[in-house]
């Protein structure tokens, strides 16, 4: 078959579309950059398209040609900065589903969620229930899926955020510990959809879990010794209160392109936990979903799942460390003016001596706040070890009695320059 997979490069989706690959179907990729597409998946075709955009069925046909079944893989926890949950799992995909009825696209695998409803008080859970009773009343050859917290080698979403909880250092925070948790192995999601192809099911809704669930606390146990971090000397049980409010922090980030897995969104789920019927699927399929023990058995735990837990737990104190360093220096030398102009002047011609403080403080104080900004943290980066360079290079030609003492420049720039390199390259590879 030739498959249209939506969030093809994602966390399900690239399990999906390398799976459906290696059993010599066509794939084609829909997301929001093709060149991310072709790095997980180098023989899929890739279109670039974003989602949130295709509400209406005729910008759909032109994808759909000579396509045979469609697998809906793409998701949004939250709204954000570039994120409209509503337009992508509802509107783009009744659309779709519009389109696929007068094209030759009948089959129809739709990744749902354990819970969903459509009177549900998240928009996440209500948008993909809609999304699924509008495929349920389709004529299309339809299948709806619901997997549990996905493990996966990849390091996204909730599996991203359970890896960071547990590379805490000497204790172990968790909030809503005793919510309830039902796991499935990425690989299992995939050979479902792969059976639900190939054996043209229709009409099935099912989730994809393992029997037994979990507490919270339990799973980010687990996951810390899968990880090989020693056991926590504490285990703290933080009050849901508490946990809102750093909910609340994550929410307004998320308009600063930060899709972080801590949202208010996460917290209600939680809250009731993520739990589905595990007979249903193997009953009809034969197929087994494997336990928590058996996923982490499963999935490689080496250096660079360590160092990536460690390294995303610190990233954001590193960067509001480095954000608020920025800031503070350059609203510092807007402050103290009459000391910055003092120490360099009579070494930089009288007119510009001003103008040299003024947009020096004001480059320090966009840098700090290019920083918070996602999509400009890569350039912010860029532009911090520059300036610091040009402070660096500056303090030599027109202030060198400050080089009496190397350690004075040295001290202020090459720590400045040191966490921008960190900081840019972590953000690289969220």
């Amino acid at each position: 078959m030739r498959v249209l997979v939506l969030g093809a490069y994602g966390l399900i989706g690239t399990a999906i579309t390398q799976t459906l690959l290696a059993h010599g179907h066509q794939v084609t990729g829909l997301g929001r950059s093709a060149s991310k597409g072709l790095i997980v998946a180098p023989d899929a075709d890739w279109v670039t398209a974003d989602i949130s955009t295709l509400t209406s069925a005729d910008k759909w046909m032109p994808l759909l040609e000579g396509v045979d079944a469609i697998v809906n893989a793409a998701g949004l926890l939250q709204n954000g900065l570039r994120d409209q949950v509503a337009l992508v799992q509802r509107d783009a995909i009744k659309a779709l589903i519009a389109a696929c009825e007068v094209s030759g696209a009948r089959a129809f695998v739709q990744i749902s969620a354990p819970g969903a409803t459509v009177t549900s008080d998240t928009e996440f859970f209500r948008t993909k229930a809609e999304a699924d009773e509008a495929l349920k009343a389709s004529g299309l050859d339809w299948t709806i899926l619901r997997p549990g917290l996905v493990l996966s080698p990849h390091a996204y979403g909730g599996t991203s955020l359970i890896r960071r909880l547990a590379a805490m250092p000497a204790i172990q925070v968790v909030t809503l510990g005793q919510a309830r948790i039902q796991t499935v192995h990425v690989g299992d999601v995939a050979n479902a959809v792969l059976h639900a192809l190939e054996h043209s099911l229709s009409g099935v809704d099912a989730a994809l879990v393992e029997e037994a669930p979990h507490t919270l606390t339990a799973l980010t146990l687990s996951v810390r010794k899968w990880l090989g971090f020693r056991p926590p000397l504490v285990t703290v049980s933080v009050p849901l209160g508490l946990g809102r409010v750093v909910a609340l922090f994550a929410d307004a980030a998320s308009y600063l392109g930060w899709r972080s897995s801590l949202r208010t969104t996460s917290l209600r789920v939680l809250a009731t936990d993520v739990l589905g019927d595990a007979a249903a699927w193997p009953a009809l399929s034969g197929q087994t979903m494997r336990t928590l023990d058996e996923s982490l058995r499963d999935l490689p735990s080496t250096l660079q799942e360590r160092i990536h837990a460690r390294a995303m737990f610190w990233f954001p104190f590193l960067l509001i460390t480095l954000s608020l360093f920025w800031i503070a220096s350059g609203t510092i030398g807007l402050l103290r003016q009459d000391a910055a102009l003092g120490l360099i002047a009579g070494a930089v011609p009288a007119p510009f001596v001003k103008l040299a403080v003024l947009s020096g403080g004001v480059l320090d104080i966009l840098i700090g706040l290019g920083l918070l900004v996602r999509p400009l943290v890569r350039l912010a980066c860029l532009a911090a070890i520059l300036l610091s360079l040009a402070y660096l290079v500056g303090a030599a030609i027109f202030v060198p009695w400050l080089w009496a003492d190397p350690l004075g420049p040295m001290v202020k720039v090459i720590p400045g320059i040191a966490l921008a390199v960190i900081v840019g390259a972590l953000a690289e590879s969220r």
